[in-house]
């Protein structure tokens, strides 16, 4: 399992929110690029970049500092998203240099758009399953479907998506623990990598998730920010931790990784 980083931008600002609430908001930093910079040095494998503007408005807002993040964090690769509800979305943010795009609120919402953003760009798509309770939340977190989790995650998997990206959003930006359990139970239920994240804030909550089979990475935000959690520990912790027996591939892609 490898960690994975999150650079969450609003206003061109590097933030973290708590339970996705743009009212419970702050600030880490006013250098994104700098702050992603920062994470690449220290070792990690890919980062996690959300457009948390474009996933209020609908429609992506920071396309151009995803874009500056991606060449400076060269070559670790990038996975973005936030707002991506067209084609061309999806499409300009792959051209912007992520490496995958991350597809939530549409793709949950809209068999067709995710069957044809999978058929565009195959096993680039991740497909995030935000979850409040069973049910999957959308539009940057404020509304909730009445669509199961596990349901849009099957649909993900038939479509050709590459992995799934699991948040439980009650935990998000707490560093009170992931939930493990429900992880678990999508990882065993759809045949596809799936990426944790939320809640996560020590060490011990890394190896949990690094025995779950099926959990090929994790996302970190607030923890690494506060200092609760050094990426340095964090991946020489999961260097020495039992691997998970799993026949699946590695997160996003089915073929090998050059930087991952």
């Amino acid at each position: 399992m490898i960690v994975i980083p999150a650079v969450d931008l609003r206003g061109g600002r590097c933030v973290r929110l708590v339970e996705g609430r743009a009212d419970r908001e702050t600030v880490f930093s006013d250098d994104p690029v700098a702050m992603a910079v920062r994470w690449a040095a220290l070792g990690a494998e890919r980062l996690h970049v959300v457009d948390l503007d474009g996933a209020f408005a609908g429609e992506p807002r920071q396309t151009a500092l995803v874009a500056a993040i991606a060449r400076a964090v060269a070559p670790v690769p990038v996975e973005a998203g936030g707002g991506l509800r067209s084609l061309e979305a999806v499409a300009d943010v792959l051209a912007a240099g992520a490496r995958w795009a991350v597809l939530g609120t549409r793709a949950a919402l809209d068999g067709g758009f995710l069957a044809d953003a999978c058929r565009a760009h195959g096993e680039r798509i991740i497909v995030a399953v935000d979850a409040r309770g069973d049910r999957v939340a959308v539009r940057g977190w404020t509304g909730v479907t009445d669509q199961m989790v596990v349901d849009v995650a099957r649909r993900a998997r038939e479509a050709g998506a590459g992995a799934l990206l699991y948040t439980d959003v009650s935990r998000d930006g707490t560093e009170l623990g992931p939930n493990v359990e429900a992880t678990a139970a999508l990882a065993r239920a759809v045949p596809l990598p799936v990426l944790a994240s939320g809640g996560v804030g020590r060490l011990e909550d890394l190896a949990r998730l690094a025995a779950v089979p099926g959990v090929a990475g994790c996302i970190v935000g607030r923890a690494l920010y506060t200092g609760a959690l050094d990426l340095r520990d964090a991946l020489a912790e999961l260097a020495h931790a039992p691997v998970a027996g799993h026949p699946r591939s590695e997160p996003g892609t089915r073929t090998p990784r050059p930087s991952c």
